[in-house]
């Protein structure tokens, strides 16, 4: 966690450089998008046997999926919880300053069915993210899908993602995890450390999650569908 501490520290140096706050929630985005959304359920390739031993470790793996674009990395990662649990901490967004690395304030602002917008602060040592995602929340297909809200402006330049949950295929009453962004921010930085961070910060994310859900220790009988802003505790 130190390693990917230094690295996050180091591309948020880099990328606020000379850049000052730009969030404004009263002001349109400078743009509709950069980034290719991802649209509906990624579709995702078996892991290979080399992949199923590092995930039966318990370990997160990388992989990247291909598009009409390019590839994307994208983290799977195996949790001894329910799809349910999963669920639970993924949409308790007012936790997240409790759950997630570098996240400070975490408000969700819309809730209108799969229409859930939240608004992120984040911050590393003296420099500091706001920006609105607006999420395409669908457990109940088991996944959700996000971009920026372009009605406000992040500081963020772009950002598109997307959580994926299945039921485990060997052991009932585990989960599948699978997670993946593309993030843009103001200002340069070499690509070098773009990637770096990017793998870091992938693992990172299922790591948060994998340790929040196995730590609700509830059998997937026991757990109400997931609801914004009223997680299980």
């Amino acid at each position: 966690m130190r390693g990917a501490a230094w690295l996050l520290a180091l591309i948020f140096s880099l990328s606020l450089a000379g850049v000052s706050a730009a969030a404004r929630p009263d002001a349109p985005h400078p743009h509709q998008g950069v980034v290719r959304p991802f649209q509906g359920k990624p579709k995702m390739a078996p892991p290979s046997e080399a992949q199923l031993e590092s995930l039966s470790r318990g370990e997160a793996i990388l992989v990247t999926i291909e598009g009409e674009d390019g590839g994307r990395g994208m983290a799977i990662q195996d949790i001894q919880a329910p799809p349910q649990a999963v669920w639970d901490r993924i949409a308790a967004f007012r936790n997240y300053p409790q759950m997630v690395p570098y996240v400070t304030e975490c408000e969700p602002y819309l809730e209108n069915g799969s229409d859930v917008r939240v608004r992120f602060v984040l911050k590393l040592f003296a420099f500091r993210y706001e920006y609105y995602i607006r999420h395409d929340f669908r457990p109940e297909r088991g996944y959700v899908t996000w971009t920026l809200d372009y009605s406000k402006e992040s500081d963020l330049d772009d950002s598109v993602g997307y959580w994926a949950v299945e039921e485990h295929p060997e052991y009932p009453g585990h989960s599948r995890l699978f997670y993946s962004i593309d993030m843009r921010t103001r200002g340069w930085m070499p690509g070098f450390v773009r990637n770096m961070v990017a793998r870091q910060g992938l693992k990172s994310a299922t790591e948060w999650v994998k340790r929040e859900a196995e730590a609700l220790q509830i059998p997937s009988d026991e757990v109400a569908n997931p609801k914004v802003g009223t997680p299980l505790d």
